[in-house]
């Protein structure tokens, strides 16, 4: 039985600021349906609040409990452990963590920082980590699809980078983290088994929705999606299907 659907965002609902077709009308179709909906997005370029914003303009009005982002999992990280973020992250995140009562303790928090990702930005980095600071990766996906179509370097290969030169494992927040998916099913009547995750990352997605203990992932050929990918991570997908629209058919069909 299906109780829950966790949703990815870009590449799934959204390429870039362009709804993906049908996706918004699924969308609606699974609320019909009384099935509840986590928005559960890997994006550590906008804050909370922006993403709201852009899935209303789209007419998806999201709820503050429906949406769940690495950076709020960051900081309430931070805020439980005592730790102070030295931040590694895109200038639109550094909002994200303002105003909010941190320890001492230091931590190292890595994002996709674009441009902001300078030799200088990431050596600061490595000495506090070797100096002691706690390492937390928002997430460690490969690539993104970026503005002109193609695929960019993600968080991850920067991640695994300073894991190397200091010789410290990052504690990942955001998928495929387990941590990641049962936060977002909390508070709701399902168990990680009775839950669906959609998304267009066959490795972060839908392998690490999966190895959470979900009951099923679905690959959707939208987004960054490539030809092939279903088969480069393990656990492979419960299903491939076209788009959003044809994973809501998946679903409903097997909600029992």
């Amino acid at each position: 039985m299906i109780r829950a659907v966790l949703l990815d965002l870009s590449g799934v609902v959204y390429d870039g600021d362009t709804p993906i077709p049908g996706a918004v009308a699924a969308i609606e179709r699974l609320r019909a349906e009384g099935l509840p909906i986590r928005f559960v997005s890997n994006t550590t370029r906008s804050p909370h609040r922006a993403i709201v914003a852009q899935l209303a303009s789209l007419g998806v009005a999201v709820g503050r409990d429906e949406l769940f982002t690495p950076a709020r999992a960051a900081v309430d990280w931070l805020s439980r452990q005592g730790c102070a973020p030295q931040l590694l992250v895109h200038p639109d995140l550094v909002p994200e963590f303002a105003g909010n009562k941190f320890g001492e303790r230091k931590a190292v928090v890595v994002g996709d920082a674009a441009d902001a990702f300078t030799y200088a930005a990431m050596n600061l980095a490595f000495r506090q980590l070797i100096d002691g600071a706690e390492f937390l990766a928002l997430a460690v996906n490969r690539t993104f699809k970026d503005t002109d179509g193609g695929l960019s370097l993600d968080a991850g290969a920067f991640v695994t980078a300073l894991e190397f030169a200091a010789g410290k494992q990052a504690t990942v927040l955001g998928k495929p983290a387990r941590n990641f998916f049962h936060a977002a099913l909390a508070g709701l009547d399902c168990q990680p088994g009775q839950a669906v995750m959609v998304g267009d990352d066959a490795e972060s997605d839908v392998a690490g929705a999966l190895r959470a203990g979900l009951g099923g992932g679905l690959l959707v050929r939208t987004g960054k999606y490539r030809a092939g990918d279903e088969s480069r991570h393990a656990p492979h997908p419960s299903a491939v299907v076209d788009d959003l629209t044809a994973a809501v058919d998946w679903i409903l069909a097997r909600r029992g």
